[in-house]
């Protein structure tokens, strides 16, 4: 695999960062290429502006047309360059950041905003026309693990725990980002009590983590419907036969709410 890993996590003397450093001596220990993106240690911008484009700032920006332009052109800002060739290069991802507010920290998010740009990861059409999205995009034959520490226990994020089950927690990443521009995501790993986690206790988890990055290369990918799968109408709406009486995320995946379908490109 040629893996590129994203850390969102200022502290490197942190668990974070003894996961991270983990997971990249194993992935190469098994003879993988690994690049990384520690944003913190970029210093990486995470706010979206007229500068990304070479935009005029007197003229009014329009952030999707501003950014295909860029990219179309070879326009874009260099530091969002130098990470769209890292994104290219890969063919795996690994997305690594603790749990704050049910989501992302800021910086990783506007790594999101600023790298996956209109005409690079998304906004593109297939061959009959189609928008490619959800199974298809800019980043499709990709695959993606990501990785989460959260202060909540185990059991907390699961499936009958206050905080929501984690996959759903995750839904707006796995669902929204990745699989909407065609990544293959594979169900997340969690480290949960982290606060609680002392150097100690590190040993089991940096186990956990290697048997998850060993088995990476076969492990199945979480049954999202395909867009252009059959599954939805021209409204976007799932057919009332599958999943029938049936609402929430869980019907958007086949191995929970009907049979798979395939991309149609």
């Amino acid at each position: 695999m040629k893996v590129l890993w994203i850390l969102a996590h200022p502290e490197p003397r942190s668990l974070n960062g003894a996961l991270r450093d983990e997971g990249l001596h194993t992935l190469k220990e098994l003879g993988h290429e690994v690049r990384e993106s520690d944003l913190y240690a970029m210093r990486w911008n995470p706010v979206v502006d007229a500068a990304d484009f070479g935009h005029d700032p007197a003229r009014r920006l329009v952030v999707g047309a501003a950014s295909e332009r860029a990219h179309a052109q070879g326009r874009l800002s260099d530091d969002i360059a130098a990470e769209q060739d890292k994104l290219a290069w890969a063919d795996t991802l690994v997305v690594q950041f603790p749990l704050w507010w049910f989501g992302m920290p800021a910086i990783l998010k506007g790594w999101f905003d600023r790298v996956l740009v209109q005409g690079f990861a998304f906004g593109l059409t297939g061959e009959r026309g189609q928008v490619r999205r959800y199974g298809d995009g800019g980043l499709a034959g990709k695959r993606a693990l990501v990785i989460t520490t959260a202060g909540a226990r185990r059991s907390g994020l699961g499936p009958r725990g206050v905080h929501g089950d984690l996959e759903d927690v995750l839904f707006p990443l796995l669902h929204g980002t990745l699989w909407y521009t065609g990544v293959a995501v594979v169900p997340p790993l969690l480290i949960p009590s982290a606060d609680r986690h002392t150097p100690a206790g590190h040993p089991a988890v940096l186990a956990e983590l290697r048997e998850r990055l060993r088995d990476l290369p076969t492990t199945p990918a979480i049954g999202y419907r395909h867009e252009h799968g059959g599954d939805y109408g021209t409204d976007l709406v799932l057919a009332p036969h599958l999943a029938p009486g049936r609402h929430g995320l869980d019907v958007h995946r086949t191995d929970r709410g009907g049979p798979p379908t395939s991309p149609s490109r």
